[in-house]
């Protein structure tokens, strides 16, 4: 451990924020990630996806529960909680890796427990809590991302049955998961904000496939899809929540999805500079270690600074959801600025590691391909700017 490692476990450990449960969690998926992702994800990028084995370990060892009940296994914690495992999952420099639990946690399946009936929540929540059912999320089109109300997949009733036709685009775990929440409009006369309903749809219904696996700049290791729909017949009861409420209840998982995609970005990009960091010291140039050169210290230094002050915006947006105080600004804040920062650190650090930072075989050439989709996904930053500029 480098001694910026230390001083930042150590001054984590301070931080206001966190109970001793919180920190248990943390050292319990930091030493996941040595032991069980490290050692293994490159083989995992090249394949394209994560092993069902690992997810399943994953679910074993409590990760995939934390904010669920305890009838189903989950360990009811809050917010803060999550920024945790998604903080250690982004230090994994495995970013595919890390999304690929974090959309099954915290993207996916929070519609079916937040929309579920009861007994929607007991076929499916423990098998979800315990890695054996995964999940994702389709509501990105091929021309509807941020802008939920453009979608144009739709679902008519038909007896007992919804039928669904349309295309979904760009959805992570789409090729391997086993259920999928599926945004589709049910009145195409009703307001935008009212005609979108969300249904559950198992692999392997009729009608329903994977079109294509789609190839990707980064997150090598997270499988991607675009989804079809021809005359997809799912039971009425596979309805989530009220006809005509899957808009609030997209809207409403927003806010989670991007504290969860900030607090990933802060974790990749403190391990990112902790890379650079050592790298610098070792590597020389016109005599000297790169470190002795006054440019490269401080800008690094700045760059912790920023990092330590996105972390920080991160843990107080999570504090305010766990109090149940509305965040919506800090949370967009929280998406804006790190999503831009880690894109900024990750520019840096390929600067400063030279021709290797250009070399497939580095880290940080991994790290730089995966971060650029932070600025992207669960909300580009320019909507993200618009959402706090209202709340000026």
């Amino acid at each position: 451990m480098t001694a910026l490692e230390q001083f930042a476990g150590e001054a984590l450990r301070r931080s206001p924020y966190f109970s001793e449960e919180h920190e248990a969690l943390r050292d319990q998926v930091r030493r996941f990630v040595e032991s069980e992702i490290k050692p293994q994800a490159l083989a995992w990028e090249e394949q394209g996806f994560v092993p069902r084995a690992v997810l399943e370990r994953m679910g074993e060892l409590g990760f995939f529960g934390i904010r669920y009940p305890a009838e189903y296994g989950g360990s009811e914690m809050d917010t803060l909680a999550t920024v945790v495992l998604a903080e250690e999952l982004g230090r994994s420099t495995f970013s595919g890796v890390a999304i690929t639990a974090l959309v099954h946690t915290d993207m996916a399946s929070v519609h079916v427990f937040n929309a579920g009936s009861k007994a929607q929540h007991e076929r499916y929540m423990p098998d979800i809590i315990a890695g054996k059912t995964i999940c994702a999320v389709a509501v990105t089109e091929p021309d509807a991302g941020s802008d939920v109300k453009g979608i144009r997949t739709t679902a008519r009733r038909e007896g007992d049955a919804y039928v669904l036709n349309g295309a979904k685009m760009f959805i992570t775990n789409g090729v391997h998961a086993d259920i999928y929440c599926v945004a589709a409009k049910t009145d195409l006369s009703a307001k935008p904000s009212q005609s979108v309903s969300i249904f559950l749809v198992e692999k392997g219904t009729p009608g329903f496939k994977v079109s294509r696996a789609l190839d990707k700049h980064g997150w090598r290791s997270s499988d991607t899809a675009e989804l079809v729909f021809e005359e997809c017949r799912v039971p009425a009861e596979n309805l989530l929540g009220q006809e005509g409420r899957g808009f609030y209840a997209i809207m409403r998982n927003f806010q989670n999805e991007r504290t969860v995609i900030g607090a990933m970005a802060i974790g990749e990009a403190q391990a990112a500079i902790d890379l650079t960091l050592d790298y610098v010291r070792t590597r020389k140039a016109f005599g000297a270690a790169l470190w002795e050169k006054q440019a490269i210290r401080q800008k690094l230094a700045m760059l912790a600074a920023k990092v330590e002050a996105g972390r920080q915006l991160v843990y107080h947006a999570a504090w305010m959801d766990a109090q149940g105080m509305e965040a919506t600004r800090e949370v967009s804040m929280v998406k804006a600025f790190c999503g831009e920062l880690v894109n900024e650190v990750m520019y840096a650090c390929v600067q400063f590691h030279g021709g290797m930072g250009f070399m497939r075989e580095s880290t940080i050439e991994r790290m730089a391909r995966d971060a650029r989709v932070q600025s992207i996904g669960g909300g580009a930053t320019e909507v993200m700017l618009e959402e706090v500029a209202k709340r000026l």
